[in-house]
Formats: C-alpha cells, sequence, structure tokens
C-alpha cells in the first residue's frame, strides 16, 4: 500500500531546515573570524524553526504518525470505532480551526497596526501569516487522514 505524503509540507520542512542549517554555520564562521555576529540570524531561526513544526506536523498527521493511544479503538466494534475515529477527527479539525481563526485575526492586526519585527525592522505579519496558512492546511490533512482511517487505509502500529 502506498504511503500518504504531504509534499509541500515535506519540501517547506527542508528548506526551512536547510536555511537554519547554513545562516547558523554562516553565523559561527563570522563570529569567529571578526568576533561579530549576524543580526538577523536569530530572528530568522525562529521564524523557520515555526515553519517547520508546522510543516513536520503537518507530514506527520497526514502519515498518522501522532501519538494516540488506540487501546480503545482497537477494542471497539465497528460502528463505535467509526464513531470515535470521526469524533478525534472533529476535534481535531476544532482545534486547528481555532489556531487558524485567530492566527488569522493576529495577522490581520498586525498588517493594520504595521508592526515591525526588533531585530530587523521586516513587517510582523511576515512571520505571522505562515501560522494560520499552515494550520489550514494541517486541517485539510486531518480530514484526509480521517477519511482514510475511516476507510480502513491508515492502520496504527501495535
Amino acid at each position: 500500500m502506498k504511503r500518504p505524503d504531504a509534499r509541500l509540507e515535506r519540501l517547506l520542512a527542508t528548506l526551512a531546515i536547510l536555511i537554519i542549517s547554513l545562516i547558523s554555520l554562516a553565523n559561527v564562521v563570522v563570529r569567529y573570524v571578526t568576533d561579530a555576529s549576524f543580526a538577523f540570524t536569530e530572528e530568522f531561526s525562529v521564524f523557520l524553526l515555526v515553519v517547520l513544526t508546522f510543516a513536520g506536523a503537518s507530514v506527520a498527521l497526514r502519515r498518522n504518525g501522532h501519538i494516540r493511544i488506540g487501546l480503545l479503538e482497537r477494542a471497539l466494534p465497528a460502528a463505535p470505532r467509526r464513531a470515535l475515529i470521526l469524533f478525534q477527527g472533529v476535534c481535531g479539525l476544532v482545534v486547528l480551526g481555532l489556531i487558524t481563526w485567530f492566527g488569522g485575526r493576529m495577522t490581520w492586526q498586525e498588517i493594520q497596526w504595521g508592526s515591525l519585527s526588533p531585530g530587523l525592522g521586516l513587517p510582523q505579519w511576515w512571520y505571522l501569516a505562515w501560522l494560520p496558512l499552515l494550520s489550514a492546511l494541517m486541517m485539510l490533512r486531518q480530514v484526509q487522514q480521517t477519511l482514510d482511517r475511516l476507510r480502513g487505509r491508515l492502520e496504527d502500529e501495535s
């Protein structure tokens, strides 16, 4: 059986970890040679870690890789098990929907206020916009995972 995939999120996570590695290495070399460091590395690294976290969580969600206690689920007959899987999916969508909604509101407020980042003076919303975007993408992956589980395409590890 082909394993479900989340190519876009894998690409984002790969780029994020690659860029973090490169700017951190460059910062170490510059600091060693000049006793000074780049001002932007911490700000970009924190931003990219958030992207990496949400992209990685989305990949794990699509691949059914998040930790879940399946004891009750495995013990239930088919109909109640399907209801439990649906309940789990709805709960996940509610949480991700709240993150998307409030992340979007926060991003919009930052656009209106014109807030700038403390380190580089870039618009703060550039960093915040990824929160609602990636959580909305996770909502799609939650729906895909729930449908796959309901159809019996995804099995938990025993």
